[in-house]
């Protein structure tokens, strides 16, 4: 069973969307199996990380936007904005899908972890992910 969940961002950041993703493992009654999530988007990207401290997400974030810098004069890829490349750079650096077992109707996430929707762009916008739960 596949469906989409439309996150709505509020600009660069981890947005954690692990409500919305067990919700559909709920809703496709799978036991044990795989939830593979992937975000339709060349310009977010996805991640598991600690949902205890949010300064954790903020260090990676800084970290982030110090390696991959705006307003390189080498980038052509500029027409939506000093954001435009470095979002597809940190998406490429980054991941696009996620495995993560399901056990006993639960994701299968450690104590104090979980899963973000990175998005790269200044501007927060809708982002589609797929989820998908399987045996």
């Amino acid at each position: 069973m596949t469906e989409r969940i439309t996150i709505r961002t509020r600009g660069q950041g981890l947005h954690e969307i692990t409500r919305e993703v067990q919700a559909v493992v709920e809703h496709g009654d799978v036991v044990d199996g795989l939830c593979t999530i992937m975000v339709q988007h060349t310009s977010a990207s996805l991640t598991i990380q600690e949902n205890a401290d949010p300064s954790a997400r903020r260090d990676l974030e800084a970290w982030l936007c110090r390696t991959v810098a705006e307003n390189d004069p080498l980038y052509t890829h500029t027409q939506e904005g000093p954001d435009d490349m470095p979002s597809h750079i940190k998406a490429a650096l980054t991941s696009t899908t996620l495995s993560i077992p399901i056990i006993e109707g639960r994701l299968g996430l450690g104590t104090w972890q979980g899963i973000y929707l990175w998005e790269h762009r200044h501007k927060g916008t809708p982002r589609n992910c797929l989820v998908h739960v399987g045996p």
